[in-house]
This record gives structure tokens, C-alpha cells and sequence, in this order.
């Protein structure tokens, strides 16, 4: 079924998750999943914080941050983490990431290649329209990954009882399943006035403030970090 026209989104560029060890992680999606590293450097504007990028593909990476008081934040089952795919961990909060492998064959290489690693893989278990294996990563990370095994047609895979438990209305399930496209300003449109029920990042108040006040092209000129850490000469 095709999709709506007009702006959204089209992918993952990357995914961040917060390392107690950023080393722990790299070894881990480098060696245990087979990306490659790319980048790994200081974070943009944060004092004393790593950023690493490790490829999926040439348009998706998987990326980590160790900040220096990150490893004395504690792990907490069933709030900062779920455990498994099949448990809770508090709203906002990651319950588990899945990745994609293009095919059975390739599902099953990434099962033969993690447990190369003593790395414990469950599945695959077969979910209809994709199968996948299940796993864990560092600091308690839940892991999976999928193969497409057919499209995910809305019309079977939409399930009425679930919608009313999810209190979406037959009108709203229209809005979601098409969303209206917008119209192409070209980035035109201005910031919005401050609405403290709609989502906010965390900032001291006073900065926040001030950032919303400030055109688009200034806070565009004001973070460039544009230069990459290490020079290539050759």
C-alpha cells in the first residue's frame, strides 16, 4: 500500500544509547554484530562527553555516548530497563531495539555469528510478518533482530480490540494510518509560541526560553561543528 504524500520521515539515521564504557559497547557492535566504527570523538558541545558512530548501513548507524557521570547512574529493571522484550521499563524510555537482517539465511548468519561470541540467542520465532532472534547487549541492553517476511498490511495487522483499549477513535485511526500530508514551505514555518503541554527538552529555563526566541538561522550559525577531528592529508 503506498505511502501518503508530503513530509515525514524516511528511516533511522542512528540510534543513541548512553555506555557506562563506551569501549564495552564498540567491541560489542563492532565484533559480536559485525558494524564497522566510523566515528569517535568528542561530543558536540558537551564538555568531557564521547560520541561513537558504528555503520548498519551507509545511511544508518548505530551510535553511543559515555558522558562522564553516566556509569554512576544505576541500572534499574522495569524503569531504566526492561530485561527482556517482553517486560516493562517507564514511559519514554527504550524497551528494546530491533535490528534488520535482509533475509532468513542472513538472519540465521547473525544467530551462528553472535553465539561465535558466547553471546546466548534466542529464536528465531516467527511473528507472522517478520521472524526474529532475541538477545542481550551491554549495560543490559534487549536486542533483536528481524527479517521482513511480508508486507505489514494495516488492514490485518490492525486489531480492533486493541484500538479501543488504546482509546483511538474510528477517526483517529483514519488520521493515523494516513496522516494528512503538509504543505512544502521550504522550512518557512516559524517557531510555534511555548506551550507547556506539548513535549519539551530539558534546558534551564531561562536558556530555553531564550533559544525559542531565537531565529532558526542563529542557532544554525551558532552550533556548526563542522570540522572533523583529525585532518586527512593524503
Amino acid at each position: 500500500m503506498s505511502r501518503s504524500k508530503g513530509s515525514h520521515i524516511d528511516g533511522v539515521h542512528h540510534i543513541a544509547v548512553m555506555a557506562g564504557n563506551i569501549k564495552t559497547h564498540i567491541a560489542f557492535f563492532s565484533e559480536v554484530l559485525g558494524c564497522e566504527l566510523k566515528a569517535l570523538f568528542f561530543m558536540h558541545g558537551v564538555p568531557g562527553a564521547y560520541h561513537a558512530f558504528l555503520e548498519m548501513d551507509e545511511n544508518c548507524y548505530f551510535s553511543i555516548v559515555e558522558t562522564p557521570d553516566a556509569k554512576t547512574i544505576p541500572i534499574e529493571l522495569g524503569k531504566t530497563h526492561s530485561g527482556n522484550g517482553a517486560l516493562s521499563s517507564a514511559p519514554g524510555t527504550m524497551q528494546h531495539i530491533a535490528f534488520r537482517a535482509a533475509d532468513e539465511p542472513a538472519l540465521l548468519g547473525m544467530r551462528d555469528r553472535i553465539r561465535s561470541h558466547g553471546v546466548n540467542v534466542f529464536g528465531p520465532i516467527d511473528h507472522g510478518f517478520c521472524r526474529s532472534i532475541y538477545f542481550a547487549g551491554p549495560d543490559q541492553l534487549t536486542l533483536e533482530i528481524s527479517t521482513q517476511m511480508t508486507e505489514l498490511d494495516p488492514r490485518a495487522w490492525i486489531d480492533p480490540e486493541v484500538v479501543g483499549l488504546a482509546g483511538i477513535s474510528a477517526e483517529e485511526l483514519a488520521r493515523y494510518t494516513r496522516p494528512a500530508p503538509t504543505p512544502d514551505t521550504g522550512g518557512a514555518v516559524p517557531q510555534p509560541a511555548y506551550d507547556p503541554a506539548m513535549p519539551h527538552m530539558v534546558y534551564p529555563e531561562a536558556m530555553y526560553q531564550q533559544m525559542l526566541s531565537m531565529p532558526d538561522a542563529v542557532i544554525t550559525a551558532a552550533s556548526k561543528f563542522t570540522d572533523p577531528p583529525v585532518r586527512i592529508t593524503a
